[in-house]
């Protein structure tokens, strides 16, 4: 099988070798004190997955490498409206351009389209990454802990929580989890899909839901076609769900959104 994963990272690493942009510069523009123009108001992402039922990210996406183009001609700002109308929480745009065919404009015209907070979906490798992901006017940046070691984990997360960014931090397994939370993840989410070959386990989150503390903010992503899928993982605990695919080739996107959320979340022990 292919391993998507150590690809992406090949390449977004190469990437981060060859940035020569001074760090402390860098965050100098996007710690708080910098005006507005520069950075855009923040909207509270982790608050706004919590709500009476089971909520949703839907994701602005249009090719993954496994699947091929999926919405190549989509239209950010349409999309983010359309969300919006069906009860959207928050929004997942793709900003990685090789593999995905997203952008930076992707994510700040889906923002400027909607009133939802917006997490910047892309391979975090660098803490430039992050303040980046600021910069651009994200809400929330992915921390992929599959793809970082413990010390990049803690460091990524400390960045975000500086710049008033939430961090969703994705895993696969018992083991990534672990590790999530001893970096003191806030806000976790459990990937059904192996980035390393793309498949989808959808058993995965209903087994990892019981060993996410109470106080974490808990997201399934991956997998999720239909409202009894959403169900099963509000059942089991999960705050919200992450969905892209389904939303974003479904015929009437608000449509199907609605019959993805509000079912009753079961309190995790």
């Amino acid at each position: 099988m292919p391993s998507y994963l150590a690809d992406i990272l090949a390449s977004h690493r190469a990437h981060a070798r060859d940035d020569r942009r001074d760090l402390d510069e860098l965050a100098a523009q996007a710690v708080p004190t910098t005006p507005a123009s520069m950075r855009p108001a923040r909207r509270d992402f982790a608050a706004a997955l919590t709500t009476d039922g089971i909520s949703c990210i839907a994701e602005v996406k249009r090719r993954s490498p496994s699947k091929g183009d999926l919405q190549p001609d989509l239209q950010p700002d349409a999309v983010a409206k359309e969300y919006e109308a069906g009860g959207a929480s928050c929004l997942s745009v793709l900003t990685d351009a090789q593999y995905f065919g997203g952008s930076t404009d992707d994510l700040r015209t889906a923002r400027a389209a909607s009133n939802l907070p917006v997490l910047r979906k892309d391979f975090t490798v660098d803490e430039r990454d992050v303040i980046d992901a600021r910069l651009m006017g994200a809400d929330a940046v992915l921390l992929i802990a599959a793809a970082l070691d413990d010390e990049e984990l803690a460091r990524f997360l400390a960045r975000a929580d500086s710049l008033a960014l939430a961090a969703l931090v994705e895993v696969h397994d018992e083991a990534e989890l672990d590790r999530a939370l001893a970096a003191g993840a806030r806000l976790v989410g459990v990937n059904q899909r192996d980035l390393r070959t793309f498949a989808v386990d959808q058993d995965r989150a209903r087994a990892l839901a019981a060993r996410i503390p109470a106080g974490v903010v808990a997201v399934a992503e991956s997998g999720i076609g239909d409202g009894d899928d959403a169900r099963r993982l509000a059942d089991v605990g999960y705050d919200a769900i992450l969905v892209g695919e389904t939303l974003v080739t479904a015929p009437d996107r608000s449509a199907t959104l609605r019959s993805l959320i509000g079912h009753p979340v079961r309190a995790r022990s």
